[in-house]
């Protein structure tokens, strides 16, 4: 059982300029969703970051909420939240394959998000994982997000600089490409 083996977790990164993140949750199991808003909380606190709530009405929705939110809202990382439990369709198959390929997806555009869209069998394994006093996926879906950022910020251009450098820089002799 996953609950009781021992797991490695990495330290919280830090950060030298203030992190934004945004979380956005299918509230469909309001209680298991809070709790998951709660880790996730909890964990963005601990860097000092400043965090966003967007509800959306199911797992399938979080996706392009996070697409839409990346073209101009100004957050560094996202922390996907939700919950599926295994009903009698494949429905939960759908849902769980798509929520994360699609989450995948933005993650290899270099989106940094901390997947913590729970898939489980019952309700009461949502509700073990969901607790900051237990599992605390929540927790673990920010931590993933700001290790994301922390790593696209150690290595990576700062965003909306590609190609050219500007008039101004070219007038002081500094016409190289980024």
């Amino acid at each position: 059982m996953a609950g009781s083996e021992q797991h490695h977790t990495l330290a919280l990164p830090s950060f030298d300029a203030p992190v934004r993140l945004a979380i956005v949750v299918s509230p469909y199991y309001r209680d298991i969703a809070d709790a998951l808003v709660a880790g996730a909380r909890g964990v963005a606190a601990q860097v000092g970051a400043e965090v966003e709530v967007i509800e959306m009405p199911g797992a399938l929705e979080i996706a392009p909420a996070i697409a839409i939110c990346e073209r101009g809202q100004g957050f560094d990382g996202y922390v996907a939240l939700g919950c599926v439990i295994r009903g009698e369709t494949t429905h939960y198959d759908t849902v769980c394959n798509d929520s994360s390929r699609a989450l995948t997806l933005l993650g290899l555009q270099g989106t940094c998000i901390g997947n913590g869209i729970l898939t489980v069998e019952h309700r009461d394994q949502a509700v073990v994982r969901a607790e900051p006093e237990g599992q605390n996926k929540g927790g673990g879906a920010a931590a993933a997000a700001l290790h994301l950022i922390a790593l696209r910020r150690k290595l990576a251009a700062p965003r909306g600089q590609i190609g050219f450098r500007t008039d101004e820089h070219l007038t002081k002799g500094e016409g190289t490409l980024l």
